[in-house]
């Protein structure tokens, strides 16, 4: 009897719609992932750059996801990526180093933490999208692209301080007359040190899960049709009534939240951050996820992200020749998933599957 349930529940998996079977197989590989590094990195003998890696690669997930959401799903190129994560680092992390005293809790604090650099990053993403969003293609990347200059230029002549009375802030000068026991978080370019590394790998793990399913849920709904739409045919898309903008401008912020609240815990797993750490390089990096992953292929860009974060930190040893190395590697795999002769190898290779007979 336990056969045929288990037979039947398979049946079932098989029966559903192919996108819904490769989400649920997402979440699953998800879960699995975790368990299998949750149970090695509890082995005193692991690894320790590895688990110094677990939080990282997390926040580089919901990168590579919420980035996806905006070149894959909704089909326009933004290279100011970056900026968002760096919004929510910072806010963040202020957050976090303000509401020290009065919650005391570690992990409370990581949540309100990640709240309220999702907020900020999505209102910054509403901003920006609102002038940004009527421009397509190149236009909207060289433009994605200089507010997360702008951002990134803020924050490093913006100065922060915390004393009895609350936050005191300050632009361009460093001066904040602070109370006595009051102490500076954010020093401008110097950027915020002595951080309380609070992000653990369980918050990366919920974090990555909250996303897919936003991200999920958002495509298979009707506004995730209209989105869709959209980035196929806009014209066509227009003729049936679909407002461009406010569609656009749904899925824009989304993606800008999500990359706060991985900005939030990337930033409380370290020990210190600076602007300059979400500069055009960084968000090259986290398209290059998503590129190598596909467009609109969110498992593609999980494996992308984690082996891409990992890579570096495995070729430390090899000093100078590591970044030639991982250079050499992303080509190579580039040219790989997009050539037909590999593909048609590994349709060949892999079983087809057999068609049930009624």
């Amino acid at each position: 009897m336990s056969r045929c349930k288990g037979g039947g529940g398979m049946k079932k998996i098989l029966k559903m719609d192919k996108p819904l079977r490769k989400n649920i197989l997402t979440y699953a590989f998800v879960i699995a992932a975790f368990v299998i590094l949750q149970i090695y990195t509890s082995n005193p003998g692991s690894s320790p750059t590895l688990r110094g890696q677990l939080v990282p690669i997390c926040a580089y997930v919901v990168m590579a996801l919420s980035l996806n959401l905006t070149v894959g799903v909704l089909g326009e190129l933004s290279l100011g990526h970056a900026g968002f994560m760096s919004v929510g680092a910072f806010s963040g992390a202020v957050a976090a180093a303000a509401l020290q005293q009065s919650v005391p809790s570690p992990g409370l604090r990581l949540l309100i933490s990640i709240l309220i650099g999702a907020v900020l990053a999505g209102i910054v993403g509403v901003l920006i999208s609102v002038p940004v969003l009527r421009l397509n293609g190149d236009y909207l990347a060289i433009v994605t692209l200089a507010f997360g200059q702008i951002i990134k230029s803020l924050i490093e002549n913006l100065y922060v301080g915390v004393d009895a009375s609350g936050l005191h802030f300050s632009f361009l000068k460093p001066e904040i007359t602070l109370e006595q026991g009051g102490r500076m978080i954010l020093n401008g370019p110097m950027g915020i040190p002595n951080i309380a590394k609070i992000s653990t790998f369980l918050a990366g793990f919920i974090l990555i899960m909250v996303t897919l399913l936003i991200i999920f849920n958002l495509v298979r709904s009707r506004t995730g049709r209209a989105v869709m739409a959209l980035r196929d045919n806009r014209i066509a898309a227009e003729s049936v009534g679909i407002n461009v903008t406010n569609y656009k401008m749904i899925a824009f912020v989304i993606s800008a939240a999500l990359a706060g609240a991985a900005g939030a815990l990337f930033a409380l797993g370290q020990n210190t951050i600076v602007a300059s750490k979400f500069d055009f390089n960084t968000s090259i990096l986290i398209l290059v996820f998503v590129v190598l992953g596909g467009l609109g292929n969110m498992f593609g860009s999980i494996i992308a992200a984690a082996a891409l974060t990992i890579l570096p930190e495995a070729l430390r040893g090899l000093a100078d020749y590591r970044m030639l190395i991982y250079a050499i590697v992303l080509i190579l795999v580039m040219l790989g998933t997009n050539s037909p002769q590999l593909r048609a190898l590994i349709q060949k290779l892999v079983p087809r599957k057999k068609r049930e007979e009624g």
